[in-house]
């Protein structure tokens, strides 16, 4: 399985679960902070592929680049910059109840 289809699969998943849990889920500033957290990781992924600290497999990834970095490794992000706001917003809803 490649690199892409493996965060597609988490992403898309992450995103129905979402939709359907947490409607009431702060979408404009996930959507700035998964903006900011973009630049910030193509900043940072760039700087460590091009000091030889991360290579990847040229024949997992679809070739797709943001410089040196490939586009399968800004998933994380995203689904980081998802999930953590959204399991924040569930444990508040849990908490007060």
């Amino acid at each position: 399985m490649t690199y892409l289809a493996l965060n597609a699969t988490v992403l898309l998943s992450l995103l129905v679960v979402l939709n359907i849990f947490m409607r009431r889920s702060p979408w404009r500033a996930m959507g700035l902070t998964t903006l900011i957290l973009l630049v910030m990781t193509a900043i940072f992924d760039n700087a460590i592929i091009g000091a030889g600290i991360v290579a990847y497999d040229t024949s997992k990834i679809s070739g797709v680049m943001i410089w040196l970095a490939p586009i399968e490794d800004f998933a994380y992000t995203v689904a980081a910059a998802l999930l953590i706001p959204s399991v924040w917003v569930a444990l508040e809803r849990k908490a007060s109840k």
